[in-house]
């Protein structure tokens, strides 16, 4: 078995370990408000759902889960989006202890780093920076949700929102203000709103992003083309779905109103999983556009999931050199290399493939409409947790389906096809080529 492989495979047990661990913590009777056990299977989901970053429920997170189970979700929330491997790496160094090539390989694989070198100072970026975004985070929420609740709570209310903000996992504890309300009692607040989608987009962009714009004094000529590439994609994914959102979706909301609820839910599909609207009252249209957004996610490296804008904006740049008949495809005075071509095809298709194939199974089995079920695929896949509120009424075989694609959409595709496919075998042998029809 080569190496690589094998640290494929421990990113993937540890995941699987973490997932099972929060489903025992869940299942004790002291972890729900009404000191029963919660079912193994609704204990198992919302614990993947929490160490996926994923965010959707079978159970009000406020109503249901006790304090206890509350911090629950919150830990699995924060190792789930700095990574099991991220988060024992950097225990092992503030502890002392020296840090193996395989463990930087597996560290290197965990967050799509470039290379080994420097594996071990950018984790320490990664965990010390997280810890300070997250508290400014809760410092700058602090005075809003003291306008609403006492002392206590609203500090509660912002860390655990901080905390699930920056990993993009879109749990909220402000269940008292309404069943499944989400962020929905707020959305008029900017103080709660901006900050809620600073912490979304910062951690959305990675950590690889950042780390390359602070090594070139944030000089965006200097930086590197995948940094380049994730700041074009997010600015479009914001900027065009903002514009729909604005004019068509939300005409009903005041319009002092209406830009913060508009930006809200542009940017909550790339993949936090808040709302500050009801979705099930979204029109089809908006719903559609919603889905795309999810299953794009956010940036490789960061603690969203999704097919990655980075593959997004290859597939767009490649369609358009083909379309004006150029023999490479250039990005920022850059060739992109075939291979990432191949993988951003690969990817594309497993994801389409997935999210078709999970949407009709559960439209068959719940007999619910096939664009519900693609939003509540897409919704998993891409680890958003955004619903129309059909979760909690799922079927076992759907919540298995959804448990499923929340695992593959962080742990991610490519991590778990290297774990189990053999490596490449280079054959020098080239059979006769033959042209086939396209259009």
């Amino acid at each position: 078995m080569s190496r690589r492989k094998s640290t494929f495979r421990v990113i993937i047990t540890g995941f699987f370990s973490l997932i099972i661990t929060g489903t025992i913590l869940l299942s004790m009777p002291f972890a729900t408000v009404s000191g029963t056990r919660a079912p193994f299977l609704d204990a198992l989901f919302t614990s993947t759902s929490a160490a996926c970053v994923t965010g959707l429920i079978v159970y009000d997170t406020a109503a249901y889960w006790s304090l206890f189970g509350q911090l629950v979700i919150l830990i699995l929330i924060q190792i789930g989006g700095l990574g099991i491997i991220t988060v024992t790496t950097y225990c092992l160094i503030i502890s002392g202890q020296k840090i193996g090539l395989f463990q930087r390989i597996a560290m290197q694989d965990q967050i799509s780093a470039p290379k080994v070198g420097g594996i071990i100072r950018f984790t320490k970026f990664f965990i010390e920076t997280t810890f300070v975004i997250e508290a400014v985070g809760a410092l700058l929420l602090f005075p809003s949700f003291l306008k609403y609740h006492e002392t206590g709570r609203a500090l509660f209310y912002s860390v655990f929102h901080s905390v699930s903000a920056f990993c993009n996992a879109g749990f909220d504890v402000a269940g008292t203000e309404g069943r499944f309300a989400s962020l929905s009692a707020y959305a008029g607040d900017a103080g709660i709103n901006l900050v809620i989608i600073a912490l979304i987009v910062v951690g959305g962009l990675g950590f690889l992003t950042w780390y390359d714009l602070v090594h070139v004094r944030f000089r965006i000529k200097a930086a590197s083309v995948q940094t380049k590439m994730i700041l074009a994609g997010t600015c479009i994914l914001i900027a065009v779905p903002f514009l729909y959102f604005f004019f068509f979706e939300f005409r009903s909301v005041p319009l002092n109103d209406r830009f913060i609820v508009a930006l809200f839910q542009t940017v909550t599909p790339r993949t936090a999983g808040f709302s500050t609207v009801d979705y099930g009252t979204v029109s089809d249209s908006g719903l559609l556009i919603t889905t795309v957004l999810m299953l794009i996610g956010g940036a490789p490296g960061s603690t969203a999931g999704g097919m990655k804008v980075t593959t997004i904006f290859i597939l767009a740049i490649s369609s358009y050199s083909f379309l004006v008949r150029k023999d490479n495809v250039n990005c920022f005075k850059r060739r992109v290399k075939s291979d990432n071509i191949r993988n951003a095809v690969c990817l594309f298709t497993m994801y389409l493939l997935l999210l078709f194939t999970g949407s009709v199974i559960m439209s068959c089995v719940e007999g619910l409409p096939a664009l519900s079920t693609l939003f509540e695929c897409a919704s998993a896949l891409g680890t958003v947790g955004l619903t129309t509120g059909i979760t909690p009424q799922l079927s076992s075989i759907s919540k298995v389906i959804l448990i499923l694609f929340m695992f593959l959409g962080r742990v991610g595709g490519v991590t778990i096809a290297y774990a189990i496919v053999s490596p490449i075998k280079h054959d020098l042998s080239r059979l006769p080529s033959e042209n086939i029809a396209l259009g």
